[in-house]
């Protein structure tokens, strides 16, 4: 039986897992910090759900190793996909740019993904941490999709003209789940576009340009933004591998 471990937060996205897990007959573990009692260690089968800046402090106590996207993924993918130019970089060149563009971490949330000048850089970070910087596009819509074995398992839109969906109850059009579906379907299927296992791949429409990519992301953290949690829990079963 899979032991769902979530970390002290009581965030509504752990919420809604905690609860699909029973409905599953899962066993459900809620750390009260971040040093696991010894009996969770020995559990034949952990899932995790849990923020990413305690995540390898977690996952080495149970033996696991922690399934990321490489760093140069989104540079690397085709660019019928990704429709924007996106170069893998260091902070410290970033800090020389001359023009604005939209700069991020590549798989964590250390400091915020958005549209910088160079002096507006965080001044926290050494200059040899790895960043993406990426051209500025204009995004229509944004969807949030969990996939299992090249496979879409669970899907959402999350941000429409750049506003978080949750008051709408990320509710989407028919027309929209069809185009998303085709899109997600032909990048899934495309044998030059290597995809981990258990992933969260974002999709959304570049205004004036269509269908895109907008990242990869671990699935072992990632919000939910009112996916099925039940299929995004059978996406996390996979989301680590023992070390």
């Amino acid at each position: 039986m899979p032991t769902l471990i979530l970390t002290p937060r009581y965030t509504e996205d752990s919420q809604a897992l905690w609860r699909a897990a029973n409905r599953l007959g899962w066993r459900v573990q809620r750390l009260i910090n971040w040093r696991l009692p010894d009996e969770l260690k020995l559990v034949c089968e952990p899932v995790l759900y849990v923020e990413a800046l305690m995540t390898e402090m977690i996952a080495e106590q149970l033996g696991l190793r922690l399934i990321d996207p490489p760093n140069d993924w989104l540079p690397n993918l085709p660019e019928e996909y990704r429709k924007r130019w996106v170069y893998l970089s260091t902070l410290g060149e970033a800090r020389c740019m001359e023009k604005a563009a939209f700069i991020k971490p590549p798989n964590d949330k250390s400091f915020p993904a958005r549209v910088y000048q160079s002096e507006e850089l965080p001044s926290d970070y050494p200059d040899e941490i790895p960043v993406l910087i990426a051209e500025i596009v204009e995004w229509e819509k944004e969807f949030r999709c969990f996939i299992l074995n090249r496979s879409l398992k669970t899907f959402s839109i999350y941000l429409r003209d750049g506003e978080l969906q949750r008051q709408n109850d990320f509710a989407h059009t028919e027309e929209e789940e069809c185009e998303v579906r085709e899109f997600i379907e032909i990048l899934l299927s495309d044998e030059q576009v290597e995809i981990l296992e258990a992933t969260v791949i974002d999709v959304g429409v570049i205004k004036g340009r269509g269908w895109a990519v907008v990242e990869q992301n671990a699935a072992w953290g990632a919000g939910l933004y009112g996916c099925d949690p039940i299929e995004v829990l059978e996406v996390l079963r996979y989301a680590v591998v023992r070390a």
